[in-house]
């Protein structure tokens, strides 16, 4: 399958998902507009409170968290743990927003409201990954002049082609890409190396556990030189309370959170059949959604083709969710420190935890002989990945409760 086909077809689940979750049980477009807002990201938060108005939703709703009805409210804490700190989620919460008296959630209309934040958390790092701005009309809408150099076609960007950045201009104007090119040879024979070494040997459960540890370890420190402290504009900032609250690395700062191991709570096996049961329809939607993403190839790497890269997708996927505290039993950490380079994890820990913090600069520093459609390629493999690891930490809250 291409992947503008395969793109469209993650693109139209998404739809899918967001046309249903709009329904007004969840407020009609203001509960998207909350979770969008925790990351500052403009472009959704306008996009939904014109879709909320449109649908008929009271104006003074956007003047505050606080006008609005007060069992939307009591989500405000749920939404910000699942998007800053997902880990720290508790049957506690989950039982606090049950019995709340007048204003309590039912099962099913929470499970609603889990996938509606966890969707729209997971949009803004796509939005922020492909720096797609808020429209020149609205509030933080800018426009730009594409880069122009002597014959380059700016046609070759909207086909997928590589950027100027990547590009070399010689001495007689042409274009030639850039020493880079080396980097994907480098990340191919690596890949070739470590499928050998599956062949030969398979490293013991303990070893495996431990090289777990090790990246976990590892991504704490994992930041970029541009990792300050962003103060939230007045247009967002009026949908969410705690302000300050934010991603904060799970080992730091003295916290000590068990290990999740995929093998005692799945998305397949547990975190599926329980959306399905109590948000009929939803969870095959979002398990689609899921797959096409992690499945999605045409098998190249840059210039080269009949690539397998299922390896590459693995690592990706893997890391992120290594980042939430994350484990696959059957997985080998060590891998990812061989396949991921220090440029593209940290690109990787910013979508995925800090999106409002992306800069171009960060876009540009990781596979720089990669199409733009790789990338884009890479940055649903990063949403999707965000989104399955805040639903575990939530499903798993809820089914504990539940028993």
């Amino acid at each position: 399958m291409r992947l503008a086909a395969a793109a469209n077809e993650a693109y139209a689940a998404s739809l899918a998902v967001s046309e249903l979750l709009g329904c007004h049980q969840c407020g009609g477009g203001r509960g998207q507009d909350e979770a969008a807002a925790r990351h500052q990201c403009s472009y959704l938060v306008n996009l939904h409170v014109s879709d909320f108005l449109h649908v008929g939703g009271d104006p003074k709703w956007l003047n505050g968290l606080e006008n609005a009805p007060q069992k939307l409210q009591n989500l405000g804490e749920l939404n910000k743990v699942l998007a800053h700190r997902p880990w720290l989620i508790t049957k506690e919460h989950i039982e606090g927003l049950l019995k709340a008296e007048e204003h309590s959630w039912s099962l099913a209309e929470l499970v609603h409201a889990v996938v509606l934040l966890t969707h729209y958390h997971s949009l803004a790092s796509f939005t922020f990954g492909c720096g797609i701005s808020p429209e020149i009309h609205c509030d933080g809408g800018h426009t730009f002049r594409p880069p122009s150099v002597s014959n380059y076609c700016i046609c070759d960007i909207t086909n997928g082609n590589h950027s100027v950045d990547d590009m070399q201009v010689n001495s007689a104007g042409n274009i030639s890409v850039s020493d880079s090119f080396f980097d994907v040879e480098a990340l191919m024979e690596k890949m070739k190396q470590l499928q050998e070494c599956r062949d030969e040997e398979e490293a013991s459960q303990e070893e495996m556990a431990s090289r777990f540890e090790i990246e976990k370890r590892e991504s704490m420190f994992v930041f970029s030189s541009d990792d300050d402290e962003a103060t939230p504009a007045r247009d967002v900032s009026r949908h969410f309370e705690d302000t300050s609250y934010g991603y904060k690395d799970f080992s730091r700062h003295g916290m000590h959170v068990p290990t999740f191991r995929v093998q005692d709570y799945c998305w397949e096996d547990h975190g599926y059949s329980l959306v399905n049961r109590l948000y009929p329809d939803v969870g095959q939607l979002i398990d689609e959604k899921f797959h096409i993403a992690y499945n999605l190839t045409y098998n190249t790497m840059a210039m080269h083709k009949d690539v397998d890269t299922s390896m590459l997708r693995r690592a990706i996927w893997n890391y992120i969710h290594c980042m939430f505290g994350i484990r696959y039993d059957d997985y080998d950490y060590g891998e990812i420190n061989q396949l991921l380079d220090r440029s593209f994890k940290v690109y990787i820990k910013t979508v995925v935890c800090t999106p409002e913090k992306v800069t171009k600069r960060m876009y540009d520093s990781f596979w720089r002989q990669f199409k733009h459609s790789e990338k884009v390629h890479v940055n649903l493999l990063l949403i999707e990945a965000r989104m399955q690891a805040e639903l575990l930490y939530a499903l798993r809250a809820i089914t504990r409760y539940m028993t």
